[in-house]
């Protein structure tokens, strides 16, 4: 089967509201998926560590959840493979159904598991299991949920439909950070026994939402005409790697910052204010959300940005702005000051949020429509699997700087530097070239 980077013979019409359905579909899923990753992110820094990994030691049983968090990460791009191959063989909206489908239940199956005072040790494994499904799912669920947005759009407006899945992101933050808010406002033990698990069990109808909207959206245009035309790879996820090697190690690294820097901003200095610093959950999750909120107006600015300069420039410049924010935001954080650290976590998400922003049209750029889903997937699931690691890597840091904040500040401005100059290279080894007109 043919793998070229040419588009099929003819370009591939669809309808404005159809597009638009596409990218709205595309944005409550992956709303969903974000809200139930991010959910285990917030609980495995408040809950998991006291309720599910219990040792005497609080560092260790910090350290142990923050592991369980990155487990979800490894496991990333072993649905990048599945879900990529089949996105690419199969169809995008067939293959996002199972994704959203597998997250959405192994999310709400967390609500109902006994701690670890209930059934010892088996409390842990389990948690880790269905922490390892979610994984699955979510390697799977947002490079397709990408690749379906940007083959329904017209060439000139890839930027804005690809930003929209990007919104689900910082949605997801909002509607996982203001659940644990909200149930941690109960009593401690209240909290502890079944206040946590309502944020979780919420999976349920919020997937049964999600299924519905991508049951009504219509396959890639260019999916089933490269399925006419016999233009679909056999192995796609081997010809990425074989042939478009490159494209997928400059994807990993544009893709760095939005997703490592994040677990950064968010999962660690929760764990790090609560834990080093001695503040309230609720300001640091009140930092999330005004963050999360202000996040939204980036991507949006971000989206439209990519089509008049271009992604990899958008790129660049967040990847720039990362770097010079970098020690001042751990400084502002380090004053424990409500408004400051609000200010700090808000600014250090805004910066890395411009290159997010523009992730899904820059790297759905870099591959050719029959090995879409697989590059897409493939790529930023590389970059998962290392951002899955860097609030323990974090953590890791701080106790060997003595606990001052240089440490991580420092990790932020690496972090930043790798999609800096992978948004510089990107534009420069593009394989994409197909087109979708509008009527």
């Amino acid at each position: 089967m043919s793998t070229s980077a040419h588009p099929p013979a003819t370009p591939v019409t669809v309808t404005e509201q159809e597009a638009k359905k596409v990218a709205f579909a595309a944005f409550v899923g992956t709303a969903l998926e974000w809200y139930d990753y991010f959910l285990y992110g917030t609980a495995a820094a408040l809950v998991f560590n006291r309720l599910f990994f219990v040792t005497d030691d609080v560092v260790v049983s910090t350290a142990a959840a923050f592991a369980s968090f990155a487990v979800g990460f490894v496991a990333r791009p072993v649905g990048a493979i599945i879900f990529g191959h089949l996105g690419d063989r199969i169809g995008r909206r067939k293959t996002l159904l199972i994704t959203v489908t597998m997250i959405g239940i192994a999310t709400g199956v967390i609500g109902l598991l006994p701690s670890f005072m209930a059934i010892g040790i088996a409390a842990p494994v389990l948690l880790t299991l269905l922490r390892i499904l979610q994984g699955v799912a979510v390697g799977g669920e947002w490079g397709g949920a990408v690749t379906l947005a940007v083959e329904h759009a017209p060439l000139e407006r890839r930027g804005r439909y690809a930003a929209m899945p990007q919104i689900g992101s910082p949605v997801g933050t909002l509607l996982s950070s203001g659940a644990i808010l909200a149930v941690s406002l109960l009593p401690q033990e209240s909290f502890d026994a079944w206040g946590w698990r309502i944020p979780f069990l919420l999976a349920f109808p919020l997937l049964y939402v999600a299924v519905y909207l991508r049951r009504r959206v219509e396959e890639s245009p260019l999916f089933e005409q490269m399925l006419e035309e016999d233009e679909l790879s056999s192995s796609p996820v081997k010809d990425v790697i074989k042939g478009a090697f490159p494209q997928l190690l400059v994807g990993a690294g544009s893709t760095f910052l939005g997703v490592g820097g994040f677990y950064l901003v968010t999962t660690f200095v929760i764990s790090y204010g609560t834990g080093t610093l001695g503040m309230d959950n609720s300001v640091l999750l009140t930092a999330t959300l005004v963050a999360a909120a202000v996040e939204i107006l980036v991507l949006i600015a971000g989206g439209r940005l990519a089509e008049r300069f271009g992604a990899g420039v958008v790129t660049v410049v967040g990847g720039i702005l990362s770097m010079l924010v970098a020690f001042p935001v751990f400084w502002l954080i380090d004053t424990t000051d409500t408004f400051l650290v609000i200010f700090a976590v808000t600014l250090g998400i805004a910066c890395l949020s411009i290159p997010y922003a523009v992730s899904g049209v820059l790297l759905t750029n870099l591959f050719p429509a029959s090995l879409r889903y697989s590059g897409v997937a493939l790529s930023a699931n590389f970059a998962g699997v290392v951002s899955g690691f860097v609030p323990l890597a974090a953590t890791a840091a701080l106790a060997g700087s003595g606990e001052q904040s240089w440490a991580p500040a420092l990790m932020l401005v690496g972090i930043a530097l790798v999609t800096t100059v992978s948004g510089w290279i990107a534009p420069r080894i593009s394989l994409g070239h197909d087109e979708v007109m509008t009527r």
